[in-house]
């Protein structure tokens, strides 16, 4: 039986105990999270969780070591990941051999130009699916309606004509839970494997119920690859000489991987869309003003997204604050240091877009949304920021490759919901985020749809 215990601190860096910052905030463990980012001010410290203690790196220099100039000492390994191996597997999520290999095969199918060649199918997708959702006036929670839009518009993306509306519904699900039921172990990372947590009878579940799903269609490719024109045809084909169940397992941890990535991304951050909108009317406004005078009351297609140059720059501020990928976590290989802080072999460290995305150094009204930051005539103060002052995505040889499909299918289901509606959000009490594997609201988010008066 192991134990993920992290070493205890060195002398040459900070130890901050975490969890009396969560018993402050036992309703609200992102807000210790928070205050643990706040009290650090860019330093590495070593967060005291008991036996279990791991190194928070958030200052862009040491980002860029971990992520970018000794990447290869950081493995996908332990804390987050290790209860995620069942779901995710080995393949694009996980790291060496297996990743490199997969990465090889999935990054010509999410380049820009490949991702805009999908643009048209996208869009044609993103349409049906608001069509089948979307009840104006009717009241429907925010996480559950727009995952109602994005899951089936990747899914049949990646999958094309190979997998039914039914088999669609059970996917949905499946991923949700799988994503938010190990959140003990999240804050449990030390409780062995063999020892079950709440929420773990759940996970096992929905993995059952994924392959079940997606297996079939993996056969399936096999048998017609040159055929197909979907994604997981695409990965057949690049794994052509990888044949029997491990063959098998490789397409399924890819196709799973991405997919989930793919699908929690978008979901994520778009509920957030709804939140901020409602937040700041303002810059709604200036949404609803581009819209009009770009699509007007067409339908949307790719061909309108080079236009609408605010609805981007809302976007990129959203993943600023909301980054889906709110925590990175790594582990240690082998012994390092860090701008003087010796980062024992075996220990995690805890990098968090989230956190770095709010240092005032390198951000001027961190907590303040303004999408101005990334507006064209200010191309000078990005340059002048820190490259790794802003990682959304994350980055380095690890960046996600969905990055383009993320901001197509963004700019997409915006566009296409808010030129023919105008949402009216509810809420019990101000939404913050929840500890999560991804950046969830803490509550059920109501959001109406209501039809746009076009007079």
């Amino acid at each position: 039986m192991s134990v993920n215990v992290d070493p205890k601190p060195t002398r040459n860096t900070g130890v901050l105990p975490f969890y009396r910052f969560l018993a402050k905030h036992p309703r609200d463990p992102v807000a210790a999270f928070e205050e643990v980012g706040a009290q650090a001010g860019g330093r590495i410290v070593q967060l005291n969780m008991g036996p279990f203690r791991p190194y928070l790196v958030t200052h862009p220099d040491h980002v860029q070591h971990v992520l970018r100039n000794n990447q290869p000492n950081y493995v996908r390994e332990g804390m987050f990941w290790d209860p995620l191996v069942p779901l995710l597997g080995d393949g694009i999520l996980s790291d060496g051999e297996h990743w490199q290999e997969s990465r090889r095969v999935l990054q010509p199918l999410f380049t820009a130009k490949y991702v805009e060649s999908l643009a048209d199918r996208m869009a044609e997708i993103i349409t049906e699916q608001i069509d089948a959702v979307v009840r104006p006036g009717e009241p429907f929670d925010v996480v559950d309606g727009i995952s109602a839009i994005v899951h089936p518009t990747i899914v049949r993306l990646f999958f094309g004509d190979r997998i039914s509306s039914g088999d669609i519904a059970r996917l949905i699900p499946a991923y949700e839970v799988a994503v938010t039921a190990t959140w003990p172990r999240l804050l449990m990372p030390f409780v062995p494997n063999s020892v079950p947590l709440p929420g773990d009878r759940a996970f096992r579940r929905s993995i059952d119920t994924i392959n079940t799903v997606v297996y079939p269609r993996v056969h399936e490719a096999r048998r017609t690859a040159t055929e197909g024109k979907d994604v997981v045809s695409a990965i057949c084909r690049a794994r052509a000489d990888d044949l029997g169940e491990r063959g098998d397992r490789r397409i399924r941890d890819d196709m799973v991987s991405m997919h989930g990535a793919s699908t929690e991304t978008s979901a994520t951050a778009l509920t957030w869309v709804w939140v901020a909108l409602d937040a700041y009317p303002d810059l709604a406004e200036r949404i609803y003003k581009e819209l009009d005078e770009v699509v007007g009351t067409e339908p949307v297609r790719p061909s309108h997204l080079p236009e609408l140059r605010y609805l981007k720059m809302f976007l990129s501020e959203l993943v600023r604050l909301y980054p889906p990928g709110w925590i990175l976590p790594r582990k240690a290989v082998e012994t390092d240091e860090i701008d003087g802080v010796t980062i024992k072999a075996g220990s995690t460290v805890m990098i968090s877009p989230y956190l770095t995305h709010r240092i005032e150094e390198f951000w001027d009204r961190p907590e303040e949304f303004d999408p101005e930051r990334f507006a064209p005539e200010r191309e000078r103060d990005r340059e002048r920021r820190h490259r790794w002052s802003y990682f959304p995505f994350g980055g380095g040889p690890h960046k996600c490759l969905g990055q383009h499909l993320f901001m197509m299918e963004a700019q997409l289901l915006m566009a296409s919901l808010l030129s023919r509606y105008r949402p009216v959000i509810t809420a019990t009490r101000p939404v913050r985020p929840r500890l999560a594997s991804s950046l969830r609201p803490n509550q059920k988010v109501k959001l109406t749809l209501v039809e746009r008066n076009r007079t």
